[in-house]
């Protein structure tokens, strides 16, 4: 049961498709304010901030560069690493890029997605969403998700074009993207039983979810213990961009909670390291809920192409464990 666990955080670690350019211009007159040579000076220094903290395995520099889910996820990480002595290898964010998409939009605030190349020991390529929430901040970032091996990701155009960013509320879709995100949600609690199963296609993120769930659930019966999750959109904690294709990339962060409760009178315990390390000193009971921050990657097709909603990327980490 403990390496079913602890095997979820690994996703699928091989070379995927690279997204593809489109040469078309974007649905927005206006141009980007900003350069591939600006979007690089602004990843390097995000990735500077996150190196030291690895380094020194310490969180507290991070909010200066590191925002919403992504600050969530590298805390909790770096508080495992401090028990654990090492870093998860999934922390891993390549220097350089295969593709950057840049908006248009001279508003605030302002979104920035780059999907790395592929890491050193042929992990697969990062997602990172970058955020400027006014012209006096700099770029944080927002998210990042580990992209599917084998996802097809939508056509954006060049960056000197630029990209406009979307909405949660953007129409002629298949679903708005708000309710995209809190339909996966439901999907993710709820399996095939889910009124909206059959408007997304099948990922491996959910994959991975079902075939832990189920090699836990073997333990748990064994004891006569259960156990249970809930997924749940967080308000406001979401990003797109329009692709050339009609549809919306939308990166947004999910919480969910797994719930396991011990039978015939037994402790439930932490199930792994990273689980050790979070519960800390805390006092075993009984019951035991695992937070997690989820940062998913949906793309959204248009209405009339009649297509899924495809989960492309996710990233998943634990951030608290307690007894109840």
């Amino acid at each position: 049961m403990l390496a079913a666990v602890a095997s979820l955080g690994t996703l699928t670690a091989c070379e995927g498709p690279l997204p593809t350019v489109a040469s078309q211009s974007s649905s927005s007159s206006k141009t980007p304010d900003l350069t591939v040579d600006q979007e690089a000076k602004i990843r390097a220094s995000i990735l500077d901030t996150l190196n030291k903290a690895n380094d020194a395995k310490d969180a507290s520099g991070l909010s200066g560069r590191v925002t919403g889910p992504a600050l969530a996820v590298r805390t909790a990480e770096l508080t495992i690493a401090q028990k654990t002595g090492n870093l998860d290898k999934k922390t891993n964010i390549p220097n350089d890029i295969e593709q950057t998409v840049i908006p248009t939009d001279n508003g605030w605030p302002r979104t920035l997605l780059s999907i790395t190349t592929t890491t050193s020991d042929q992990q697969t390529q990062r997602l990172l969403v970058m955020e400027q929430t006014s012209a006096h901040q700099n770029y944080r970032l927002w998210g990042v998700a580990r992209l599917f091996s084998g996802a097809q990701l939508p056509k954006f155009a060049v960056p000197k074009i630029g990209t406009q960013m979307g909405k949660a509320d953007d129409s002629g879709l298949v679903a708005t993207p708000a309710d995209a995100v809190a339909q996966y949600a439901d999907v993710l609690t709820k399996g095939t039983d889910s009124e909206y199963a059959s408007k997304f296609a099948d990922d491996s993120f959910r994959t991975d979810l079902a075939t832990t769930a189920a090699k836990v659930q073997q333990g748990m019966e064994a004891n006569k213990g259960t156990q249970s999750q809930t997924f749940a959109a967080e308000p406001d904690a979401i990003k797109i961009m329009r692709s050339s294709d009609g549809g919306d990339l939308v990166i947004a962060q999910i919480n969910s909670e797994w719930t396991r409760q011990a039978g015939e009178g037994r402790e439930s315990l932490p199930a792994n390291d990273a689980e050790k390390a979070l519960f800390g000193d805390g006092q075993a009971t009984s019951n035991m809920k695992v937070t997690y921050v989820n940062v998913v990657a949906l793309y959204v097709p248009a209405a009339s192409s009649g297509a899924q909603i495809q989960a492309v990327g996710a990233e998943r980490q634990a951030v608290k464990v307690e007894a109840f």
